[in-house]
């Protein structure tokens, strides 16, 4: 078994809108039906933003939350990290929004995109810093305000995506538990399975991008589900490899809410009973980087991880990217 850095999880927080959107309400808008958005993904629901809100504004209630589990306040955190790929400006960084918001003067605070990997790679940056004493605190946030770049006329990719934040305080602890180890991966190749193509330097925003379209998330849906079959259930068993443990060890397997046959085919793959997985995608679909840490803080509200239980965040997304982080609870 690895030892733990010392880098620990001190509270989480999520905070999703309250606007539901159903599969019955996207039945009037596209060529689909409930059963269809169900037996393929597993989503039954998700949250959308209500008109004049912004990711920063999803962050700021998530943190608000995890600063208040982890009992401490925001002028004591020394670094802000915010995964996401639907900030509120090219810049400045939603993460410096955020930290004049909370009051977290003189932090260091930046944006990090790695799209639905995003949050776990802010955990390893921020494991980093904190393991080297280069910071005492820090909070990394997930947050998305998907709904503003989905394309609601395209019936394959609109059922997909929903609004919402996690975070977690991350603090360093002399006692033998936290993050064991962290893996980051990317693989640029397929940066088109899954990409916003208009509004950046490449293609910057014009009547004829925006008349095409191209400011909205265009996917490649069947390429994508095969790299994330193999790729959740790579990262799976190199954790469980890496750590010499049984599968029995594992008290929870926390994902990328995704895809709901995605997640079965990795449960199988290492004969993980489907109660040690927990599955929120019903409830919220996809929401990127916020998909992670909204999972792990309402597996620890409801009780689900207790001290000294192995706890595995998994997830992969567009870049291509992927990431892992395993935890002593």
């Amino acid at each position: 078994m690895l030892k733990p850095t010392g880098v620990t999880f001190a509270g989480t927080g999520s905070f999703v809108p309250e606007k539901i959107m159903s599969n019955q309400d996207l039945e009037k808008m596209v060529d689909t039906s409930d059963e269809w958005i169900r037996t393929r993904t597993g989503i039954k629901e998700r949250r959308l933003i209500s008109d004049g809100a912004a990711t920063s504004d999803l962050a700021y209630e998530a943190s608000r939350r995890a600063l208040e589990a982890a009992k401490i306040k925001p002028e004591d955190l020394d670094l802000i990290i915010v995964g996401t790929i639907t900030p509120d400006y090219f810049f400045p960084s939603t993460a410096c929004i955020l930290q004049n918001r909370l009051g977290a003067n003189g932090s260091g605070a930046f944006d990090l995109l790695a799209a639905c990997s995003g949050f776990i790679y802010g955990v390893s940056a921020a494991s980093e810093y904190l393991a080297r004493g280069s910071c005492k605190t820090a909070l990394i946030v997930g947050a998305e305000a998907l709904s503003t770049f989905t394309d609601y006329t395209d019936r394959g990719s609109c059922v997909l995506f929903g609004d919402g934040a996690g975070a977690a305080v991350l603090v360093k602890t002399d006692e033998p538990r936290g993050v064991l180890y962290t893996t980051l991966g990317a693989d640029g190749s397929g940066a088109e399975y899954m990409i916003l193509p208009a509004g950046g330097s490449r293609l910057p925003a014009s009547h004829q991008t925006v008349d095409r379209r191209l400011h909205y998330m265009k996917i490649r849906g069947r390429e994508t589900f095969k790299f994330a079959v193999t790729k959740m259930q790579d990262l799976l068993v190199e954790a469980i490899e890496r750590l010499e443990i049984a599968v029995n060890d594992i008290a929870l397997v926390i994902p990328h809410q995704v895809n709901i046959r995605i997640l079965d085919a990795a449960a199988k793959k290492i004969h993980l009973p489907k109660e040690k997985m927990y599955i929120n995608i019903d409830r919220y679909g996809n929401t990127s980087a916020a998909s992670v840490p909204i999972a792990l803080d309402e597996a620890n509200r409801e009780g689900r991880l207790s001290p000294g239980d192995i706890v595995i965040l998994v997830a992969f997304g567009g870049g291509l990217t992927w990431a892992s982080a395993v935890i002593r609870w």
